[in-house]
């Protein structure tokens, strides 16, 4: 089989997957009684949803996201355990809700540019807040741009992400 026909079978798997995702969240808003389309898209090889408000001013799926993104995750997790009992294969999907991820995202790397700012300036590492998986990989991402090293250290709740000159 080409690289051609391997990219064709993995991109065919990752949007079968994000139809039986958007299938599983469609039930759950309407359980919910909430309103919202699901946006799905294949991004660095991964399924990506994002449920969306169908009014920019309805803020009733906020809810969804909850506080620090914990439903969200929780969310997530259900979702991928939804497509894998479907599938028979482990879920890397992302699912973001009325944009909390997104806007998380510009944050952590604002929060990961000034770190690297420092440990450039000082040449000292730089241990960041305790973050959740999505959050360090984020951090790790914008670390690797700026041409240093990260590690993730600790143990779950408290494990955090300490960046160095490489």
């Amino acid at each position: 089989m080409s690289q051609t026909d391997e990219t064709k079978d993995a991109t065919s798997r990752l949007e079968e997957e994000g139809e039986i995702a958007a299938d599983y969240l469609e039930e759950l808003l309407d359980i919910a009684d909430l309103d919202g389309d699901i946006d799905i898209d294949v991004d660095h090889g991964r399924a990506a949803l994002e449920i969306v408000a169908d009014d920019p001013a309805d803020r009733s799926l906020h809810r969804l996201a909850g506080r620090d993104g914990e439903v969200l995750d929780a969310l997530q997790e259900l979702t991928r355990l939804a497509v894998q009992t479907k599938t028979g294969e482990r879920s890397r999907l992302m699912l973001d809700v009325a944009g909390y991820r997104a806007q998380r995202r510009a944050q952590l790397t604002e929060v990961a540019r000034e770190a690297i700012a420092r440990v450039q300036a000082s040449g000292e590492p730089v241990a960041l807040d305790p973050m959740n998986p999505f959050e360090r990989k984020v951090v790790h991402d914008t670390v690797a741009e700026a041409g240093l090293v990260s590690d993730s250290e600790g143990v779950e709740p408290q494990r955090h992400v300490v960046i160095r000159n490489a």
